[in-house]
């Protein structure tokens, strides 16, 4: 009698494009090359104290509109340049969701809003989406979710995150130690920072560990290890943005011999998850920068061109650029926050000056 041992579970497999056939398909441009390649070195050179601007990450919770997602850079566009003294600006496109138990997965998993989980389309959308924001010029900012897509879109990605959900996995600090832009690690869902302490540690570190060439290959990867990674404060059970956490970061970073580097989420657990209060938090990280704080590199808002969130209903439109998942502030507030954002820079920059 045989027994079937493999795949017991699995009811069908669908091959996809390699990463190299997508590349081919959307090459990177030297204009995009230029963007993605200036913004990590200015990312870079503020996690280093070279640079004292802030790094500003913005921009829709997640991305399932390519359009929205293009006229939300449109606006971004001369908000970088006109605040780039003083903050370099990330949009924020994301394109996996991590799920605490169900729920849509992401423009990459499932970009039909229907459940059908066309993937071979997602990573097509994601790409180009990010080939375009960089021949724009609007640098973008991503989470890290699977072990495998990066291949398809990490070139074009000039800051990377590794979530809540994911920061104590030791597979997404092998990939960070890898991937070829700076890296920030939020803290636990609990709101633990030592566990993004440790995981920005890992990552510093070579690594060596099992996944997919550009050819769609299985191969062993050696990393050199990412010397580019910081903390991102997020909340947990409680907020964590205020002064007293930020030394509370500072100094669990430092007794682990690392950069104190801190960048701030204004949204998801600081903000109660109530998009409202996004502002009250990033208004005192813009007092802690003004006060001189220099641990502070950065600030996180979740924004879109319209307020708040929508419910997809299938068969019924959506409401063209409001988030689907997490509500967001909307365009008018986020020119508020960033031209103060811009302030508290050069407000730091001046008294250190003094100093």
């Amino acid at each position: 009698m045989r027994h079937l041992l493999d795949d017991v579970r699995i009811q069908s497999f669908e091959p996809i494009p390699t990463p190299n056939e997508l590349r081919e398909e959307f090459p990177v441009t030297d204009q995009s090359a230029a963007t993605v390649h200036a913004a990590r070195e200015a990312i870079k050179r503020i996690l280093r104290r070279d640079d004292d601007r802030l790094l500003v990450v913005v921009g829709p919770c997640s991305i399932h509109d390519r359009q929205a997602a293009l006229e939300y850079a449109g606006r971004l566009r001369p908000l970088c340049r006109e605040y780039a003294d003083d903050l370099v600006i990330a949009m924020r496109v994301y394109f996996e969701k991590p799920r605490t138990t169900v729920g849509w997965k992401g423009l990459v998993n499932d970009p039909d809003l229907d459940g059908t989980f066309n993937v071979r389309r997602g990573l097509r959308l994601a790409r180009q989406l990010l080939v375009e924001l960089a021949e724009m010029g609007v640098p973008a900012g991503s989470e890290f979710v699977d072990l495998i897509s990066p291949q398809y879109t990490a070139e074009l990605v000039s800051w990377g995150a590794i979530g809540a959900r994911t920061t104590e996995s030791q597979s997404h600090r092998e990939l960070a130690s890898g991937l070829s832009c700076p890296v920030g690690f939020k803290n636990g869902t609990s709101g633990t920072i030592q566990i993004a302490v440790d995981a920005v540690r890992s990552a510093r570190e070579p690594h060596a560990f099992l996944s997919h060439t550009k050819d769609g290959r299985s191969a062993l990867f050696r990393t050199a290890g990412n010397p580019d990674c910081h903390i991102i404060l997020r909340g947990g059970r409680a907020p964590n943005y205020d002064p007293h956490h930020v030394a509370e970061a500072v100094q669990l970073m430092e007794s682990a011999g690392l950069p104190a580097r801190v960048m701030i989420d204004c949204s998801h657990a600081n903000a109660g998850k109530d998009h409202r209060r996004q502002a009250i938090v990033c208004r005192s990280v813009t007092a802690q920068v003004a006060a001189g704080n220099r641990a502070i590199i950065g600030a996180m808002l979740e924004s879109h061109l319209v307020e708040g969130k929508q419910s997809h209903v299938p068969g019924q439109p959506l409401v063209h650029g409001q988030s689907i998942t997490d509500a967001c502030i909307g365009w008018e507030e986020t020119e508020t926050l960033l031209a103060e954002l811009a302030q508290a820079a050069r407000t730091r920059r001046r008294s250190l000056t003094r100093d």
